[in-house]
């Protein structure tokens, strides 16, 4: 699960609940570091798309042209390194300002499209899937690759309690904490049932927890090991971490068995910003004013939304 720069050109399509679209923006950013309203983008960063709960689908363009017959001819030269493919059109939804394009449009553009391909269709088991995209009159071609909603796996767990973070809340939270993996070192020093850890550990990124509680240390250990996962989950305050992280991320407690006060909530803050060098905060209340004090400075922030909760995403570097 990799974010990787290079001279390809990918488009992903997203889809999110209204409640989270600031925070699917503020995902986006981390990814790609460019903002979009739309439900499309398109940059030569590769990431894997099952690691956002947002993105839909990923095109590896290959060919693009404003006309499908010149689409047509340009696949003709396509070298298929696979036994079996197939073809699918992806304007099943509005995209952007493209409308829709009716199911039998898209089954006969596919067809069309396939059979000037050499090689062994399949449209059950392909070992490669092309897709193909329209979008602001230009259509792509490319190998398309569906996301798979691992976070969903996640919503059922030994051990939850009503206030945790969403699966789909935590994982966004995780990719904005660590976009790219790679030699990052992550911590959650307030960690809870381990509902950000699970979705952390199962994209690859290297992150230990830590509660004060022994009996919610216990029950996020029972969690990540009911998945499958392995992680680190130690007994303690983050007063008592000396060890340094590149990023920590902090869910301010605030359900009904931690009474944490403002005093509290700036010793955490004070303390993750000794510890790691960026730090992503989870609040329902605005504390803008404690991060500063902190010698933290808010980099990016959106708002996600459960029930009656408002929770502030906070990502903040070192003054």
């Amino acid at each position: 699960m990799r974010n990787i720069q290079s001279e390809s050109k990918y488009i992903y399509t997203y889809v999110h609940h209204v409640d989270e679209y600031d925070l699917c923006r503020m995902e986006m950013r981390s990814f790609f570091s460019i903002d979009s309203q739309s439900n499309f983008l398109i940059s030569n960063i590769e990431v894997n798309p099952s690691r956002s709960p947002f993105i839909q689908d990923r095109l590896e363009v290959l060919y693009e042209d404003n006309s499908i017959d010149n689409i047509k001819k340009l696949v003709t030269n396509l070298i298929v390194n696979a036994k079996t493919y197939k073809v699918v059109c992806l304007n099943n939804f509005d995209i952007g300002e493209t409308k829709k394009i009716p199911q039998s449009e898209r089954r006969l553009m596919e067809r069309e499209i396939g059979l000037c391909i050499e090689g062994e269709p399949d449209l059950d088991f392909p070992e490669v899937v092309f897709g193909l995209l329209f979008i602001d009159e230009r259509w792509y071609f490319g190998i398309h690759s569906k996301s798979e909603s691992i976070w969903r796996k996640h919503l059922h767990k030994p051990h939850s309690y009503s206030t945790a973070l969403s699966t789909r809340v935590a994982r966004a939270v995780a990719n904005i904490a660590v976009p790219q993996p790679q030699n990052i070192r992550a911590i959650d020093p307030c960690c809870g049932i381990g509902t950000v850890i699970i979705e952390a550990l199962s994209m690859g990124i290297d992150i230990e927890g830590r509660d004060m509680n022994p009996l919610v240390c216990n029950g996020s250990r029972e969690n990540i090991a009911y998945f499958g996962l392995q992680g680190t989950i130690t007994l303690g305050p983050i007063s008592e971490v000396t060890e340094h992280y590149d990023v920590a991320i902090i869910d301010l407690p605030y359900n009904l068995f931690t009474h944490s006060t403002r005093e509290d909530q700036f010793d955490i803050i004070k303390h993750a910003r000794r510890i790691a060098d960026k730090v992503v905060i989870v609040t329902i209340e605005t504390i803008d004013d404690l991060v500063a004090d902190a010698g933290l400075v808010i980099v990016d922030r959106s708002i996600a939304k459960k029930q009656s909760f408002l929770r502030q995403i906070l990502l903040c570097e070192q003054n």
